[in-house]
């Protein structure tokens, strides 16, 4: 449904601090598996990670309200996503 990424990935957080706590796990854990960002833009409200063919964002509840990037892609298809465990089992 675009030509700048395969996957978004959108995530919602209940503080700044889980905001910025959940973007550190997602880069951490990915790092793991040998997945590093090509950038990481925001903070508090909002915090987008560019993996290059998966951008994840990262929002506090309010911000995800108000940009609702649910219903701009509310098109695109839905992928299930394994328990985290699965991910850290990897490395």
């Amino acid at each position: 449904m675009c030509s700048y990424t395969d996957y978004l990935v959108i995530v919602t957080a209940y503080s700044d601090r889980q905001t910025h706590a959940i973007g550190d796990g997602v880069v951490d854990d990915l790092k793991k598996v040998g997945v590093r960002p090509l950038a990481r833009e925001g903070q508090g409200a909002w915090i987008l990670i560019d993996f290059g063919d998966v951008i994840v964002h990262v929002f506090h509840e309010d911000a995800r309200a108000f940009y609702d990037l649910d219903k701009l892609w509310a098109d695109a298809p839905r992928v299930p996503v394994p328990p985290p465990t699965s991910i850290v089992a990897a490395s």
